[in-house]
């Protein structure tokens, strides 16, 4: 699998993408910066990492997603290539309209930052298909503006289609206003468009991918995009 990893001005995650990625595939993806106009023929995967990017001027994911290297990126989804956004990247990647919806300021105006369980919910892509439909995992997330938004329209679709890939839950599954850490609609803690090409998700599974970091719930999606697209 070849794989690369966007790298914006205030990106703080592109490292352990790549950590993650390399662990599974064995091979170092290539790393992107953002100003690039071009990107390497033959790519697999695009990542676009957590972090903040520009500072989270104006909107979080708002100024990186008019960054040059994304109008590659959303030219090579429209083919087919597959895109992973975790945290920052979500956002930017509903900013480059590669992904419904938006995400806003967390309900309670707060930075949340741990752990937290999510419940699969589909496990027809290449990113969750090593997991089981219901299955609870647990990944880290770091976050101020992880509160999806999709007016009832769009929501109706978007669960309609089967695009919902996590939701935030109990430790028992449970889906609840009282498991919801940010207001997300639905619990919405990850979605993929159409296709199920492209992934964006809040929740980082990167900083779980071996025991020694506290738990590997994440590792089987990256070893799952290495069999899938080697």
């Amino acid at each position: 699998m070849k794989a690369a990893v966007i790298v914006f001005p205030g990106s703080n995650c592109d490292r352990d993408l790549a950590v993650a990625l390399e662990k599974s595939s064995g091979k170092a993806p290539i790393m992107l910066w953002h100003r690039e106009t071009e990107v390497p023929q033959g790519l697999d995967l695009i990542a676009v990492p957590g972090g903040f990017s520009y500072g989270d001027y104006l909107r979080s994911g708002a100024m990186a997603a008019h960054s040059p290297v994304m109008r590659e990126v959303k030219r090579m989804a429209e083919k087919g290539v597959r895109v992973l956004g975790v945290c920052n990247g979500f956002q930017i990647l509903t900013e480059a309209g590669l992904l419904p919806g938006a995400l806003m300021r967390n309900r309670d105006l707060k930075f949340i930052c741990r752990d937290v369980h999510l419940k699969v919910e589909n496990t027809e892509t290449a990113f969750t298909r090593p997991y089981t439909k219901g299955q609870v995992v647990r990944f880290p997330v770091a976050h101020h503006d992880g509160n999806f938004f999709a007016d009832d329209e769009l929501l109706k679709r978007i669960e309609g289609n089967g695009q919902v890939a996590f939701r935030y839950a109990g430790a028992d599954g449970t889906v609840s206003d009282a498991t919801n850490i940010n207001g997300s609609r639905n619990n919405i803690a990850g979605i993929v468009n159409g296709k199920g090409t492209v992934l964006g998700m809040m929740p980082h599974p990167e900083r779980l991918i071996e025991p020694k970091l506290g738990g590997a719930d994440g590792k089987p999606m990256f070893d799952a995009l290495v069999e899938a697209l080697s």
